[in-house]
């Protein structure tokens, strides 16, 4: 009876978790650069599965009791770009993310990674992605006098007097990065002098931002389903503790 109780406890915790994903995607589904993430489960404690028929015994495969969360991965597939007529907005089309500065209470400095480009400037004319941190460019963060700025395809940002100012920083992490996904939104790799500036087909657009990819339509179906599951393995584990009772009481009264 211990494996069942293992066994529905554990699809209880993974459904639950899995829940926890997908609200936190409903919630963003119309934060700009939102990414998706995704549970990723897989067996606890593999062990071997033996038949034993009278003197003779057969290994009959792997078996766990258990199925934990491995990993909550991120979907990393672009979206559209939807035009919005405001200049401090900025989308990327093609790969790379922007790169925020934030400081902590102690003055360290940390850079995330994201896609959201929703950005406005502070009272200083720095500019921001409000709430998070200071946009980064080159040659490090971006001040900027006015609203009247254009930004070109590669990034380049000129004053209204057609002045260069910096380029948006722009960077890839390399392909066996481990992106993590932050609870503030963005992203952030462990080592960020591995990330590399990208160029080619990637396009900076003023005044639009990216759609996040987050389907409504799928993630309630997986909503359904992981409610679903929860609710049947809540249900497996009382209908266990109601055998187990009715066990002991019949135990007892031999």
């Amino acid at each position: 009876m211990q494996r069942g109780f293992y066994t529905a406890a554990s699809g209880m915790l993974t459904k639950q978790r899995t829940i926890n994903v997908i609200s936190n995607n409903i919630v963003n589904a119309r934060t700009p650069g939102f990414r998706a993430g995704r549970v990723v489960t897989g067996s606890f404690e593999q062990e071997l599965l033996k038949r034993v028929e009278g003197k003779n015994t057969e290994i009959i495969g792997e078996g766990s009791l258990m199925r934990v969360v491995k990993d909550v991965s991120t979907v990393f597939q672009p979206e559209a770009l939807e035009e919005t007529g405001i200049p401090y907005d900025m989308g990327i089309e093609g790969e790379g993310f922007f790169n925020i500065s934030t400081e902590n209470a102690d003055g360290e400095e940390t850079i995330y990674l994201t896609r959201n480009g929703h950005f406005n400037v502070d009272e200083d004319g720095n500019l921001i992605l409000p709430g998070k941190g200071m946009v980064l460019g080159e040659k490090g963060t971006i001040n900027l006098k006015n609203a009247d700025f254009t930004v070109d395809a590669s990034g380049n940002i000129y004053d209204d007097r057609g002045r260069f100012v910096d380029r948006l920083l722009i960077t890839a992490p390399p392909m066996d990065a481990d992106i993590q996904h932050t609870p503030n939104g963005m992203y952030f790799v462990e080592d960020m002098s591995t990330n590399v500036p990208v160029s080619g087909n990637t396009s900076i657009w003023q005044g639009r931002l990216e759609h996040s990819n987050v389907d409504m339509n799928r993630e309630y179906t997986l909503l359904m389903e992981a409610q679903r599951a929860f609710q049947a393995c809540s249900s497996a584990l009382q209908i266990m503790d109601k055998i187990d009772q009715k066990a002991a009481s019949t135990i007892a009264s031999l």
